[in-house]
């Protein structure tokens, strides 16, 4: 097993959650060159943190920038994972503590990490569109191209803009292995119980690699056709046409990487992306009902407009240095050209006379966000001092983001363009002979956001907002300990800062008063929210344990409230703290067992008096959650190795002055069975997910909105056969 949480890579051992995940990888599988931690984790071995490179903290395995918990899903995690369900909200939410439930949506807003938006990388390449949030950062490339996911839990700044909530970076693979071709061939089909032929889906994956001397290269692509989601009842689920979703849809992604050895210890790559993902527009939704408990289904029938759609494309060229001046240099340039289009009506807000009669105007929305950057950082170990490692950089990011109606051409939101600079140190010193690791750091964020003229679309009042080019800078601090108190114990502390913006996309449309300016509206001030955290691990080799408790505020905090069926942003001050425990136990060579449990609470200022009286609804904080797994090896007394998982929901009533009526939480258990069987011609897996068909509204639509539109019911008992073959 090989999912690992670990606090800060600067500790000389592997943490408790990381060695708790070692436990919570599924099905064993045939393993190439690149599975090697995986196996590791499988047989119980415990991986010393020298070989752990987490990418997402930018700096060498012996340094980190916040001592925070940090999860590793690695590959052979990840495919466990992925044996029943390939929905990358799933599978976070599965192995990552205090991460949303997924909604089985293309969309994934309300999908928080620790109570706030967690910034999507690839390859370290910025997903998120923070200046107008699409929620489709989670759906930018397919799963079975990634060879690992880091997580840094909690607001930190060590990527720059958009880790609120934390980073969640998602590591490509790499196939090159030798001279000669490597290849990896998947099929899959997934099927509601009864087989219903609507409901069937495929899936083709290939991915092909090899080195040319000091060249490798890797190569891959996916197709993935979706049929329809059905309920625990065997009803279909609906479809949110307008957000977008994963059922009745097709997706295909086209993936190139290619690397060159300059030198023994220098390295240029270059990784290209494409992916896109479209409905097919073969059903309508049908409403479902909330007073009687009817979820909302569909029915055939093409819904006007385009099909809703994720189009995006990610490049990144790195160099590394691993001895320049004694030193580690690393250096990248990345783009990334994303277009989200959501489903369209003739709503309100669309109208426009000078067009079409009242009422009768149809359009559609598209996000369209092109961003491009550097990231530089060196880090340096022999400066004078024994045990002090120092590092830092200069990030540069600009990212031009505008909403149109695509249907008439119209701008909902003006181009929008940010640019932001931003050099950071940090100093690492080991004290007591490497038993304690003192870490620090500052990073000086100078951002400027630039909005030329513009008036808003007539059924937002056609009203004249004069351009601006407000700016901001701050410095961002982050300090922690860690310390190794003997007995299999160690203990750590922590603070860090993040820094991202609020949706400014959803501030300027919604601009209504007459004679506004750009530079004067608080509601596009950045949003700043801090990290507390203490925590402990213990690891006897058997048994491992992590406990973390942690509390994060934000004076000026970006909520969203929905109002009349569209979200809007709304900034007051919030306060969350949680608590996370994780814990596994080898049972014997070939089986486990392991637990995580998740509580989390938030509360913002309803009435503008500076102190938090009302929690945070159910689309800015995940409930409380429990995992209980059990897993197994092939053996000669048990021919298939498997793993089944149980995941508890806990009931959440939501308290205050300005709490919602009707939103409360009735909570639910699903359980999940994975099961594989490795042949002499190839790997076979059956996937089981919500195992004993529970019917259940998902936490998103019992919590976040009141629209019978969007009253969707769960994914009922649902069965995936996989193949799979390396040679």
């Amino acid at each position: 097993m090989s999912h690992r949480i670990a606090k800060p890579v600067s500790i000389p051992r592997l943490t408790v959650l990381a060695a708790v995940a070692a436990a919570l990888a599924g099905p064993a599988q045939g393993q190439d060159a690149t599975d090697s931690a995986a196996a590791a984790g499988a047989s119980g071995e415990l991986m010393r943190l020298d070989t752990l490179q987490v990418e997402a903290l930018r700096l060498p395995p012996s340094t980190s920038a916040v001592p925070n918990t940090v999860t590793i899903i690695d590959q052979q995690a990840l495919e466990n994972q992925t044996v029943v369900s390939d929905d990358l909200s799933g599978v976070l939410g599965n192995l990552v503590p205090n991460f949303s439930p997924s909604r089985q949506k293309l969309t994934s807003a309300g999908e928080s990490l620790r109570g706030r938006s967690p910034l999507y990388m690839v390859d370290g390449v910025p997903q998120s569109n923070p200046l107008r949030d699409s929620a489709r950062d989670g759906h930018t490339i397919d799963p079975d191209l990634l060879q690992r996911i880091e997580v840094v839990n909690g607001s930190n700044a060590i990527q720059g803009m958009g880790a609120a909530g934390g980073i969640i970076n998602l590591q490509t693979r790499d196939m090159a292995q030798s001279d000669t071709w490597s290849h990896r061939i998947k099929l899959r089909m997934t099927a509601p119980d009864d087989f219903d032929s609507d409901g069937l889906g495929y899936k083709a994956v290939y991915l092909g690699g090899r080195t040319f001397g000091d060249t490798d290269l890797t190569v891959g692509g996916t197709y993935h056709s979706r049929g329809l989601y059905f309920d625990g009842e065997g009803r279909p689920i609906g479809i949110d046409t307008t957000q977008g979703d994963l059922a009745d849809s097709v997706s295909r992604d086209l993936f190139f990487k290619l690397g060159y050895a300059l030198a023994p210890q220098q390295r240029l790559q270059f990784m290209l992306n494409d992916f896109r993902l479209r409905g097919n527009g073969d059903y309508a939704s049908v409403d479902g009902d909330r007073a009687s408990g009817r979820p909302a289904t569909v029915e055939s029938g093409s819904p006007a407009g385009d099909p809703a759609e994720n189009d995006v494309t990610t490049a990144t060229l790195d160099y590394r240095h691993d001895a320049l001046g004694g030193g580690q240099l690393r250096a990248q340039l990345f783009y990334q050209d994303f277009a989200a289009l959501f489903g369209g009506g003739t709503f309100a807000t669309f109208q426009d006379t000078s067009i079409a009669p009242d009422g009768t105007l149809f359009d559609q929305s598209q996000n369209e966000s092109r961003k491009h950057g550097v990231k530089l950082s060196y880090s340096h170990d022999d400066v004078g001092l024994e045990g002090l490692n120092v590092s830092g950089g200069m990030d540069y990011l600009q990212d031009e983001t505008k909403q149109v109606l695509a249907q008439t051409g119209r701008e909902w939101v003006p181009e929008t363009t940010f640019k932001n600079w931003a050099p950071f140190v940090q100093l690492n010193q080991q004290l007591a002979d490497g038993r304690a690791t003192l870490s620090g750091g500052l990073r000086y964020e100078q951002a400027q956001l630039e909005v030329d003229d513009f008036t808003t679309i007539a059924g937002a009042g056609g009203v004249a907002v004069q351009g601006g080019s407000p700016e901001f800078d701050e410095v961002l601090p982050n300090i922690g300990l860690v310390v190794d108190v003997g007995a299999d114990w160690s203990l750590y502390g922590s603070y860090s800062e993040g820094f991202t913006m609020p949706d400014v996309g959803r501030v300027l449309r919604g601009v209504s008063g007459a004679g506004q300016n750009v530079d004067d509206l608080l509601t596009l001030e950045p949003v700043i929210s801090d990290n507390r955290e203490l925590g402990a691990d213990y690891d006897d080799g058997a048994l491992n344990l992590h406990m973390a408790y942690f509390w994060s505020d934000s004076d000026l905090g970006s909520r969203l409230q929905n109002v009349g069926g569209i979200f809007e942003v709304r900034r007051e001050r919030t306060e969350i703290q949680g608590f996370e425990l994780a814990a596994s136990r080898t049972l014997t060579h070939s089986s486990r067992i392991g637990a995580l449990y998740s509580h989390i609470r938030g509360e913002y200022d309803s009435d503008g008096d500076g102190d938090v009286d009302t929690d945070l609804g159910g689309n800015n904080i995940n409930p409380d959650r429990l995992n209980l797994y059990v897993e197994w090896d092939e053996q000669a007394a048990l021919p298939v190795s498997g793993r089944l998982q149980l995941s508890h929901f806990f009931d959440r009533d939501f308290e205050g002055e300005a709490t919602p009526a009707d939103q409360n939480f009735d909570g639910y258990s699903l359980v999940d069975l994975a099961l594989a069987k490795q042949t002499g011609v190839g790997n076979f897996q059956l996937g089981v997910e919500n195992l004993f068909d529970k019917q259940y509204i998902t936490y998103y639509s019992q919590t976040a909105t009141n629209l019978d539109a969007r009253y969707f019911a769960g994914r009922g008992r649902t069965l995936t056969l996989s193949y799979e073959n390396r040679f």
